[in-house]
Parts: C-alpha cells; structure tokens; sequence
C-alpha cells in the first residue's frame, strides 16, 4: 500500500501571512492540530501545531485584557512561529516507510508533496486507521497469536487447513520474534470455531501465544 491510498487530499493550509488566532480557528473548527503553511506561490515552507501556537499565545495568568490580547494574536503570523525545516513524503511511497519517518523523528504528520507543492497529508490517525483496518478489528473471528518457525511453507500450511476447515481469513500479520528462527504471527478468521484454530496450530507445531474469538 502506498500513502496515495490513506493520506488526506488537499487537506487545509495556512499562508505566511495568516495570523495564530485564525489559524486557532481553523484547527478548532476542523479538529486538526497542525497546518502545513504555504508562501504567496502555493508552495510549502513550514508547518504550525496548536503545540506551536499555544508556546505564543499569552498564559490564562496575564493581565491582558481579551482586546489586548486578540490585538496581540492578531498581529502573530503562522510564518514567523511555524516549523520551518518539513519532512515531507511522496504519495508515490510506500506506507511502512511513513510510518518508520514519523516513529523515528517523533513527529505526528507527514506533509505529503509534489514539486513542493502539497496534495496531502498523512497523520497518526490516517496510519492507526489501516492498523485497524489490517488487522481485521472491526470484523468479528477467532484472533490466534502464535510464534512459527521462519522458514518457507509454514504459514502455507497453516492457511490450507483454516481452508479445509471452511474458516475465511480476515486478516495476517506478521513480524521479528526475540527468539531466532522464529516468527510472531497473528491470524484472524471467521467461520471456525477456537478448538479448530488451536487444533490446527498443534498440529502445525506453532508456539500458540493467545487465541481467542473477538
């Protein structure tokens, strides 16, 4: 799966010029808590988060009255207290990518671009989305976790007898063990009952971690 198939298109921008208290505005009225900011040629040049605009915006202890500071905010402008220095992403690339981005600079979004120009936007959310969706959550089955040895026909096994007993597979997942040789996977499949799926899994010699019907 790419990022053209769970970013957000054309998702909302600020400019330069745009002011903190109305780009407060457009995150409350969107629910979203970053804007990409764009320059007079619609090209991208930082990204402001409410985190950004609640570091400017005066504390509840001020003796500011609500003039005052809507005067004060109004004169603060996205380009002076965005994030100037964007990681972006191609929506031509592919998701685990994004999501190694986002892990290993701690960020929430990645601006997606074309020739600077922003087409889209992928965030936390977009990505906790397809987990969801990849590991089957809103369909109900019996959910097996169990450890495998890594080597090539083992799953294979595994899916042919789910098959021959009339189970329909949901969803797999699979990632490294701590143990060596090994592999940690998770299956979900409907029409099957729990002592089929255990029975299956004993008889493919897998290290079963949990099973449950979910």
């Amino acid at each position: 799966m790419i990022i053209r198939d769970v970013m957000t298109k054309n998702p909302v921008c600020v400019t330069e010029s745009t002011s903190v208290t109305e780009a407060k505005q457009i995150m409350n009225s969107k629910k979203i808590n970053k804007l990409p900011v764009l320059n007079s040629s619609k090209k991208l040049v930082g990204i402001i988060t409410k985190n950004d605009i609640a570091k400017v915006s005066p504390s509840e202890a001020t003796t500011l009255d609500m003039y005052e500071i809507s005067s004060l905010l109004a004169k603060l402008t996205c380009g002076k207290f965005m994030t100037k220095k964007v990681i972006t992403i191609s929506e031509s690339e592919i998701v685990e990518e994004a999501a190694r981005i986002m892990a290993d600079k701690n960020i929430g979004c990645l601006p997606v671009v074309n020739d600077d120009v922003v087409v889209g936007i992928v965030t936390e959310s977009d990505l906790f989305e397809l987990f969801v969706q990849m590991f089957g959550a809103r369909e109900s089955g019996v959910r097996a976790n169990f450890q495998q040895v890594d080597k090539p026909g083992q799953l294979s096994k595994i899916f042919s007898a789910i098959a021959d007993k009339k189970g329909n597979i949901i969803s797999v997942v699979t990632r490294e063990s701590k143990i060596e040789g090994k592999r940690r996977v998770t299956v979900k499949a409907s029409d099957i009952s729990v002592d089929e799926m255990k029975e299956i899994l004993q008889n493919a010699e897998a290290d079963i971690i949990d099973i449950r019907m979910v």
